[in-house]
């Protein structure tokens, strides 16, 4: 399955609805562009962290949000990336 134009990722929920989330392409070095447990990490979790915070109750605790899914992959720990 193919995500959305500009996404890296898709995931099909158990009701059957597809997600797309993520940036595609690569990072500027032309490696990976998540890299988990660095200062670029820190730094997404942080700015996801203040959009979650935005978002209704339901939606902050819903494992497939798009933010949710990024921040998974991210492997987010409140507004740190751990390794």
């Amino acid at each position: 399955m193919k995500p959305a134009r500009g996404k890296a990722r898709v995931k099909v929920t158990a009701s059957g609805k597809k997600v797309s989330y993520g940036q595609a392409g690569k990072a500027k070095d032309g490696g990976k562009r998540v890299k988990p447990g660095t200062a670029k990490g820190d730094s997404y979790c942080a700015r996801s962290l203040g959009i979650k915070k935005r978002l209704p109750k339901k939606k902050q605790n819903d494992p497939n949000t798009p933010n949710n899914l990024s921040r998974k992959r991210w492997k987010c720990s409140g507004s740190k990336s751990r390794k």
